[in-house]
């Protein structure tokens, strides 16, 4: 089965080889070995250059696990969270602070539309109430690439703290997390890193570890300091999915191999060619060029056509898409081009797809 869907994605045959390796227990000096060399791909693969300048903390759980970490960890007792919202998981990071009844702003945007730099500067002069700024730098819920550096630039000029939701475009999108002083990103095995899903981890800057040290402990399994503090001594302070950690290391391998801009530039390609077939059966985009990743497309559904209908019939012919959220539920449809995936592959959907349409 082709997986069009934004996660988890298809992964090579060395990556699912990799589940197969020895049992072993999480307190051994093996598993210490596999974690630090995953901590020093991590860093070598997204902050080149500046290696010691970050920590790679990694745990068990998708995304949204280690987003809730990064953001229940970086508020210190007292201060606000502004999060710029313009999408499902720029919501997502609302609810997880309003969830746990601590001070949250928004800036909100259409979902389509990308946040203002200039506005949150000057919510930021006048609210010096906000410790932390949140975003999400590639907004599945549509396909939309927010401004990350831009709003980087304002963030540490500030003198506040940027975590930034990264999952879906680590390895996906340029990203340059030491240049912006970005002080903590979030990732995912699962996505443009192309292992599975199950492991996740936050890039967190050195200089902030210290300060983070001091603020209130708002979860046992999620809060950073503790997983920084026993991932310096070789563990994780809860029992790991060691066989997808081995095979989140052979994906960073291939990674590594392949070169993060060079992977960049075949998902670019990939979405290119979806674009362009398309365009020439006349499917819409849902957002401008100028706007979308280089990973995953929004269309609106062809006419006649509901997504149920059209997701089915692909699938019969193993295909997976992905619907809309919310209130573009039964108005888009998206097609994701990350995962271990050809140019051939995207051929067949494109042919699959016309056929699909055809169908009465």
């Amino acid at each position: 089965m082709v997986l069009l869907n934004p996660g988890p994605v298809n992964v090579s045959e060395r990556v699912r080889q990799a589940l197969v390796k020895p049992d072993i227990c999480h307190r051994e000096e093996e598993f210490s070995e596999l974690l630090h060399r995953i901590q020093t791909k991590l860093r070598s693969a997204f902050v080149p250059g500046a290696e010691s300048e970050y920590v790679a903390v990694l745990m068990t759980g998708s995304g949204t696990a280690a987003v809730e970490a990064a953001l229940m960890s970086s508020l210190p007792h007292g201060k606000r969270m502004l999060i710029l919202n313009n999408g499902v998981y720029g919501e997502r990071m609302s609810q997880i602070i309003g969830l746990h009844r601590l001070g949250v702003s928004e800036l909100k945007y259409e979902w389509t539309v990308r946040p203002d730099p200039e506005r949150l500067l000057l919510a930021l002069r006048q609210h010096p109430e906000v410790h932390v700024v949140g975003m999400v730098h590639h907004e599945t819920t549509t396909g939309l690439l927010n401004p990350v550096h831009e709003v980087a630039e304002i963030v540490d000029n500030q003198n506040r703290v940027f975590v930034l939701d990264a999952v879906s475009a680590l390895a996906g999108e340029t990203l340059d997390i030491a240049k912006s002083h970005i002080y903590m990103v979030v990732g995912t095995a699962g996505k443009c890193i192309q292992g599975f899903p199950g492991v996740s981890f936050v890039l967190v800057r050195k200089g902030f570890v210290e300060k983070m040290r001091k603020y209130p402990k708002r979860s046992w399994y999620l809060h950073l300091t503790h997983y920084i503090d026993n991932e310096g001594r070789g563990m994780i302070p809860f029992t790991p999915a060691v066989q997808v950690y081995y095979a989140f290391d052979e994906a960073l391998n291939e990674l590594l191999e392949e070169g993060v801009s060079n992977r960049i530039q075949r998902y670019k390609k990939m979405a290119t060619v979806i674009r362009e077939g398309m365009a020439k059966l006349g499917v819409k985009p849902l957002l401008p060029v100028e706007r979308q990743s280089n990973t995953i497309t929004a269309y609106h559904l062809p006419e006649g056509l509901s997504y149920h209908v059209l997701h089915d019939r692909l699938k019969q012919q193993g295909y997976v898409i992905y619907a809309g959220q919310g209130n573009l539920e039964n108005k888009i449809f998206r097609v994701a081009n990350m995962g271990a995936l050809t140019e051939e592959q995207f051929g067949g959907f494109l042919n699959a797809f016309e056929q699909a349409c055809r169908q009465k």
